[in-house]
Order: structure tokens, then sequence, then C-alpha cells
């Protein structure tokens, strides 16, 4: 019988320098897209999905981050005594049970796989999701949500993946496809940030994984791939060598990488564009600058 997935790892230890100066002090995962932080977005999808317990790989200036998570009581008191039960309500979301998130923290940066193999004694033998925050992705049914779905039916290990075109294939773990079943794909290989028209295929891996325990077995080799760093990928694909159990899962939204500026504002204006409260003012400006930008050519 397969075991559900209950826990995720947050890799959040990057220091965000392509958002400095912001970053030189906020960390980037409390940066909000309209006005919630992309952590928030994370910790959403994570308990949409049925996880039950967060684990934070950190680094040294992420107090804010933790603070998030934290009850509030003066606020909240002020909140109640002014009647505003709605905003209550917002902030309830925010609030983690004790017991419920647990931080470690990675002291050297090398690596995605490396940050996830230092979360290994909190998940021992059970499978486990991965959630970037960078990767904020807009579906009717959340995308993690959606993978545990078919990972109910597969086992092994999964990953979210999306066509990219070409010439951004670089940028990305690729997979090289055995079978294409639609929604689901059969992995055979994968390869880390490929050269340029070196790519198996157009689909590539963005992030939301969920995982065996085998993996963490792997990255235990610690073994430098693609950038000098240990990846990730490399250690799934060892258990694509070993048991043939490596999935590619299309999933159904709008995936924006947020990890980057353009990717951050293009988040905000959708995001802003989705709210009943602000479509009408957001969407009249928009329409304005185009005007100008038209009038101006």
């Amino acid at each position: 019988m397969k075991r559900k997935v209950t826990k995720a790892i947050f890799p959040v230890a990057g220091m965000g320098t392509r958002f400095l100066p912001a970053t030189k002090s906020v960390p980037k995962e409390i940066m909000t897209l309209v006005d919630r932080p992309l952590i928030q977005y994370a910790i959403d999808e994570a308990r949409a999905a049925g996880i039950k317990e967060f684990i934070f790989v950190t680094s040294r200036g992420k107090g804010a981050l933790e603070d998030y998570f934290d009850h509030a009581p003066q606020l909240e008191q002020e909140l109640r005594k002014k009647g505003k039960t709605e905003l209550l309500e917002v902030l309830e979301t925010t609030n983690m049970d004790s017991g419920a998130i647990a931080y470690i923290r990675q002291h050297k940066a090398l690596g995605l796989g490396h940050a996830v193999w230092c979360a290994r004694r909190l998940i021992a033998d059970e499978p486990f999701a991965v959630i970037l925050p960078d990767d904020v992705i807009a579906a009717d049914k959340p995308c993690l949500e959606q993978m545990v779905e078919a990972y109910a039916e597969t086992g092994g290990n999964m990953v979210a993946a999306m066509e990219v075109a070409p010439d951004k294939a670089s940028s990305y773990g690729v997979l090289d496809v055995s079978e294409d079943m639609g929604a689901m794909v059969k992995v055979k290989g994968m390869v880390e940030k490929p050269k340029a028209g070196e790519a198996p295929s157009n689909l590539a891996v963005i992030g939301r994984y969920i995982l065996s325990p085998s993996v963490l077995t792997n990255l235990h080799k610690m073994k430098s791939g693609a950038g000098g760093e240990i990846q990730l990928t490399d250690a799934i694909a060892q258990d694509i060598e070993k048991k043939s159990n490596v999935y590619g899962y299309r999933f159904r939204g709008q995936r924006f990488d947020c990890g980057s500026k353009s990717g951050f504002l293009q988040a905000t204006v959708a995001f802003g564009l989705d709210r009943d409260d602000l479509r009408d003012d957001l969407s009249a400006y928009l329409h304005d600058v185009v005007n100008m930008g038209k009038a101006a050519e």
C-alpha cells in the first residue's frame, strides 16, 4: 500500500540576490504578491494537498520568515477590539500549530539537492514533497494536490513538468521521456541545464516534487553536478537506473517564476487582476498604460 504524502520540504535558504537591495533585510520568501508573501502561497498549496508537517531549510538572516508563522497576540487583540473579524480570519491562515513546522539550517549553499538532504532526519522512511516557493502556480486545483492524486496511482517519484521553448531549456532540468501518457510521462532520464540544442525534450522540471526516501540515500553520496552544486535532479535520475519509477506530471495551471523580477511583476499583475476588489482599477490603469505607449509611438 502506498503511503500518504504528509511531509513537505521548503528550501528557503537562498540569499535572493536578484532582488537586492530589498533582500538585504527582508527574506525573499516574505516579499508579497499583492498582499500575501510568496511563502504563504506555497503553504496554502501544501495544506490543500494534505501536508501536515512543514520543514523549512533556512539560513542566517531568515528570522522574519520564522516570525511570520508565529502568533501575534498584540495585533490579534487590537483587531478583535476594533471588531475587524475579516482581518482576524486572514491572520489565522498565517498561524502554524506548535510542532507542525520545523526549521533546519543549511550552513553552506551547496545546491538544491544538499538543501533537501539537510532535512533527511525529519523525513526518515516516508515519501515527501518538495516545494520551491519561487515557483508560484495559479490553478483551479493546486498543483501539488493534482500531483498527490496522480501519485496515488503511480507511487515512486514524481516531478511537475511544463513545456518550455528550446532556447529556455538550458535554465531547467529537462526530462528524457520513454512513454507519453498525456498528463503523465514515464521518464528514462533527466538532464540538469543541458547545453543549447542538447535537451532530450521540451519538458522542463519546475519546483514541485513528490519523492521517495531512496532519493535521500542517493543525495548522501554528495556528488556535485551542474554548476558544481549537488543537484536534486541527479539524485532522482539515479532512481530511474535502479527502479525505473520516475514520472513527470503535466500540471494544469500557470506557473510564474517569482525568482526573477519580470516573473514576479507578471505574477503581481495576474493575481491582482484575479481579485474582485482590485480588478477594475488595475485593468483601467493597464489600459491607460497601453494607450499611452501607443500614443508615444
